[in-house]
């Protein structure tokens, strides 16, 4: 299936690969916030806990030395510059003292009171920088310690760097694994697309069989959704081919009703003789010929944008010059392509075009025929073309004379058989097709007759 910028199969996928992608970026998005919330909230309800457990494991000796031995229960408190401290000082004059974890060895400043004041509860937070480079997320409270009102000041610190670090992890962890999970689901999800579309992908291959006329309706079981489709394009092509049959029967039946009453015409004005008789039988025999004219313009018409109406063009070349050869008794040279070129349209109209112009080229011809048949350069977004040149090594015709040769009923050599309707009658056929004829001079030496005809894909 062609998957182009503008194919069903392509905006589907875009379109799903493209809400996927959103989808995914914002599920990632909520995921890690409320990871990060949730390490954040643990984290400070860990510092929290453990300035607790420190504020009840510190005393004050009536002498005013701080007393206790703090064992908050985590190892990192007992690792050096791990990040991890915790720090009791004095808040009041009364109070002496130090105590420190075994991790803090240095001071850490605490900000002026003034810069970061405490919460309604006596704690206050803030930002500092560790003893080993890394941020830390200190909390810090004063608390009376006996009944002489002997403050003292408690400071649990964190190592935050290491939060970051671990939220880091598990965002990389995370944008990995949802890539991962994305990537596979816009695969499978261009993969059922492209299932799923392949109906319409037999539907277009089955238009083709019909319009190449390898075949004469859609055929197959389509889906539920297509099968509607399928029946009214059969009906339309049904419906195509009902006109087309009319048409004719119709052009058939006039051109027999005329036929005869023309014909009698005809022969009653030569019988007749003199002025009048050739008069009547002259116009009848112009109306005759206008009937045939204007009866095969409506056939052609009433056929030329059928789906069905599909002509190989080599075979019909082929027998159409061996026996033209026959008749005229002179040899024709033939140069066909390998590759198959079929003309949109009917094969008896074909075979006059080609066999007009083969009887110009015998008539005139001193001894030398050519037909050499090719496919013309395809444009884009128009259908394929192929050429029939016709060269023979006659007297050929002056580029001035060219068009009045096109003339229905002209002439221009008097001396030859003919009725001068040959020419005039390939370029009729040949417009009602939408192609060209062209009459050029021949390296033979004489005419070379050029037919452009639409071909099928």
């Amino acid at each position: 299936m062609n998957v182009g910028p503008r194919s069903l199969a392509f905006r589907v996928i875009a379109f799903s690969t493209g809400w996927a992608i959103l989808a995914l970026i914002v599920i990632s998005t909520v995921i890690s916030t409320l990871y990060r919330q949730a390490s954040e909230r643990g984290f400070d309800s860990l510092l929290s806990a453990h300035l607790f457990n420190l504020i009840g494991s510190v005393g004050v000796s009536p002498g005013g030395e701080l007393t206790g031995a703090p064992n908050l229960g985590d190892l990192r408190f007992s690792e050096p510059d791990s990040g991890w401290y915790w720090s009791v000082e004095p808040a009041s004059p009364g109070v002496q003292g130090e105590l420190r974890s075994a991790s803090m060895t240095g001071p850490i400043p605490s900000p002026p009171v003034a810069a970061v004041p405490f919460n309604s509860e006596f704690q206050r937070g803030y930002m500092a920088d560790g003893l080993a480079g890394e941020d830390i997320a200190v909390i810090e409270s004063e608390f009376v310690l006996d009944s002489q009102n002997r403050v003292a000041r408690f400071r649990v610190m964190g190592n935050r760097t290491q939060l970051e670090d671990e939220i880091s992890s598990f965002e990389q962890r995370l944008y990995t694994y949802l890539s991962i999970f994305g990537l596979g689901m816009i695969a499978i999800n261009a993969m059922a697309i492209l299932l799923g579309l392949r109906p319409l992908n037999r539907v277009r291959n089955a238009l083709a069989m019909v319009r190449e006329g390898a075949a004469q309706r859609l055929d197959g079981h389509f889906p539920v959704e297509i099968e509607p489709l399928a029946n009214e394009t059969n009906a339309l092509i049904e419906n195509n081919r009902r006109i087309v049959e009319r048409s004719r029967t119709q052009v058939g039946n006039l051109a027999h009703s005329l036929k005869t009453p023309l014909a009698v015409l005809i022969n009653e004005g030569r019988a007749l003789g003199g002025a009048k008789g050739e008069l009547i039988a002259d116009q009848a025999a112009a109306m005759q010929q206008q009937v045939e004219h204007y009866l095969r313009r409506a056939r052609v018409a009433a056929q030329r944008d059928s789906v069905v109406y599909r002509t190989p063009v080599q075979p019909l070349l082929q027998r159409l010059v061996r026996v033209v050869e026959k008749l005229g008794r002179m040899k024709i040279d033939l140069k066909a392509p390998d590759q198959e070129i079929v003309f949109a349209g009917e094969r008896e109209d074909l075979e006059e075009i080609v066999g007009n112009l083969l009887e110009n080229a015998m008539k005139w011809g001193a001894g030398r025929v050519a037909v050499s048949l090719s496919e013309s350069p395809a444009e884009e977004g128009k259908p394929p073309m192929f050429s029939i040149a016709i060269e023979d090594d006659g007297p050929g015709i002056p580029e001035d004379k060219a068009r009045e040769a096109l003339k229905r009923g002209k002439r221009l050599d008097e001396t030859k058989p003919g009725t001068g309707l040959g020419l005039a009658i390939v370029a009729e056929l040949v417009n009602e097709y939408g192609g060209r004829l062209m009459l050029e001079r021949s390296a033979l030496g004489g005419l070379k007759a050029v037919v452009e005809l639409r071909g099928v894909a």
